[in-house]
Order: structure tokens, then sequence, then C-alpha cells
């Protein structure tokens, strides 16, 4: 098997899995959890906490539907640039183990979102504070195409900072909410900027060698 085949076969992989494990958790959210609804997972600081946001990640919004349809635009537009710059990299045998590791998260994170703002709306019922979200309910689902809401369950309370502080005294650091695929962007963006030299070095242009070139003396002599 060439490296370039199986480096895509690891590609298709790595992809598939992480959109495997994120879609599990989010339909379980969905349908065993109502909005709000905080379930300690390892003592007080590590917790499943069910809240949906219709915008970006981490639980941040960005505008109300005009805003969601841009970004979901712009998410589809990144990933489908990411995985042509992926398989043109395979295919130049450009990449090692680790970068297309990196490049596999970001778009595998990138488009378990996706999938939350164009089909969860169709599919599910609305999540409330006191009922369980129905999977393929009678009535149709609580939004249409391109406007469902991300599911994010991640709440990590790692310690509580100070009442005096300056913007997030009172709060847990950490205090955003995320899921699994945001998880899987974060850590590769992450790599990247650890191992930038990977990503971001710019190719190395062919310059003459000192003893292919010939100065001027060296012609007339």
């Amino acid at each position: 098997m060439s490296r370039q085949k199986k480096f895509r076969l690891i590609a298709i992989a790595i992809v598939a899995v992480v959109l495997v494990i994120d879609q599990i958790l989010k339909f379980w959210v969905k349908t065993h959890m109502t909005i709000g609804q905080l379930n300690p997972v390892l003592g007080n600081w590590f917790n499943l906490l069910f809240i949906e946001n219709a915008g970006m990640a981490f639980g941040l919004s960005f505008g109300q539907n005009v805003g969601k349809l841009l970004l979901s635009l712009v998410r589809i537009v990144l990933v489908v640039f990411l995985c042509w710059y992926l398989h043109r990299q395979i295919s130049r045998d450009k990449l090692d183990g680790l970068t297309l590791t990196v490049f596999c998260l970001v778009i595998a994170g990138a488009l378990g979102n996706i999938i939350d703002s164009l089909f969860y709306g169709l599919i599910f019922s609305e999540s409330t504070p006191e009922t369980l979200a129905v999977l393929f309910p009678d009535g149709g689902g609580y939004a249409p195409f391109f406007f469902g809401r991300v599911v994010d369950m991640f709440y990590v309370r790692l310690f509580h900072i100070p009442d005096g502080f300056p913007l997030w005294g009172g709060s847990y650091f950490f205090p955003a909410i995320f899921n699994f695929a945001d998880a899987c962007i974060t850590v590769g963006i992450f790599l990247m900027l650890i191992f930038n030299k990977r990503f971001f070095q710019p190719s190395a242009k062919e310059e003459p060698t000192t003893d292919s070139a010939e100065t001027p003396d060296e012609i007339h002599s």
C-alpha cells in the first residue's frame, strides 16, 4: 500500500471515529437530559451540564438567525477548504503523522458542530427544562434546516476565582461549556501552535549552490 493511500485511510478513520463519539454523546445528552440539568461525573470539578447554543464554540453566540446562517456557511466553506488542502498535501506526500492527525481533528470537530446546526432542528423536538427531546417527533423538529442548535455538555470547574478579581471574579476558572467537537478543534489548534514550524514554515525556494554558481572572476580566468 502506498503512503498516500495509507494516509487517506487513516484520515478517514480519524474523522469517522471523532464524529461517531461526538454524535453519540450529543444524542445521549439530548434524549436523557433536560436543558440546564447538571450531572456530576468526577467530584465537583467535572460535570455534564446540558445547554444548547445557536452560535460559536464553547457556548458563545453570534447574532440571530442571519448570524447563525452566516456562521454555518463559513464553517462549511472552511471544512471544504481544509479537506481539499489535506487531500493535496497527502497527494504531494507533504504530511507526517502528527500534521495529518491535527488536520483531521480540526476537520472532524468542525463537521460535528455543522451536523448539529444543519440537522438537529429537523430530527429532534425542543429540549426544555421540563421535558426531554424526542428523536423524529410526530410534529416535526424544532427548527428548519440550517437553524439547529449545537449541543454542549462538558463543564469543568477547576477552581473558584476570588470575588474581587476583575471581569471573572466569583466564577470558576474556565467557565465555558463545550462538547467533544470543540475539544478536538481546540487540541488541533493548540498542537498547531506548539509545532508551528511544521504548519507555517514557508517552503524553501531553490537557490543556486556555491559550487554551481560561477563568479565573474572565475568566468574570465
